[in-house]
């Protein structure tokens, strides 16, 4: 069970620390832009329905006569607004998320409302390879580690460290490392074992038709995807 160290004004003052430090880092890093991000989208596709048919909250826009949703994910979003706003190779944008996921499994790690950053890069056809998806989680993991650092000379009761060497593996190796335990527990172990864990090829089927979890097929390659753990 999860136990807080700070108080929950300490908390609310550190979120704000990490999201600042955090944000510099990674813009500088990934050469990205800041941008607004909207909280309402058309009911035109634009949306994720994260896997899950009709999950998210929609209603009707009189003044537009048409129907909206609740942002769930900006992933189509900023495919569309990178292409838009007039960005080139090895450019991109990130954008500070709020959501409503309706039906999120919630736990100590997810909740109904989602603030959350999101970034994307106009990348090369040839970088399509899972040696350059390494290299993008290795700068976001020292991005990551950066900011922990910073925050705990801050806050020195945060005592604990991220790993900067990352463990890669795939769902189905996971899998049948620990074969009985459930997709969570087996995220859980493998982390404890080696505190920094790249998870990769989420929602590709594999043992009898299983698969870790769920991911959208509609702009997810799950081959050349992945969860920092």
């Amino acid at each position: 069970m999860y136990q807080t160290k700070l108080t929950i004004k300490d908390t609310q003052k550190a979120i704000k620390i990490v999201k600042d430090d955090f944000e510099n880092r990674l813009a500088k890093s990934l050469n990205l832009d800041r941008v607004s991000a909207p909280i309402l989208v058309l009911k035109d596709g634009v949306n994720d329905d994260l896997g899950i048919e009709n999950s998210a909250l929609s209603f009707y826009l009189e003044a537009l006569d048409e129907h909206a949703e609740i942002v769930q994910s900006l992933a189509k979003w900023k495919r569309i607004a990178l292409k838009k706003y007039g960005y080139h190779l090895y450019e991109g944008i990130y954008t500070d998320m709020n959501a409503i996921r309706q039906k999120e499994t919630l736990d100590q790690l997810h909740s109904l409302y989602v603030d959350q950053w999101d970034w994307e890069l106009i990348i090369d056809e040839k970088d399509q390879n899972e040696a350059f998806l390494k290299s993008i989680v290795r700068k976001i993991l020292r991005v990551l580690k950066e900011t922990k650092d910073k925050i705990k000379t801050i806050y020195p009761v945060l005592t604990d460290e991220i790993n900067e060497e990352i463990h890669f593996i795939t769902s189905e190796e996971l899998y049948f490392l620990y074969p009985n335990l459930d997709s969570k527990a087996r995220e859980r172990e493998i982390t404890r074992q080696f505190k920094s864990v790249f998870l990769m090829k989420i929602g590709v089927n594999f043992a009898e038709g299983l698969r870790h979890d769920l991911r959208a097929a509609d702009y997810d390659n799950w081959n050349l995807n992945g969860d920092i753990l």
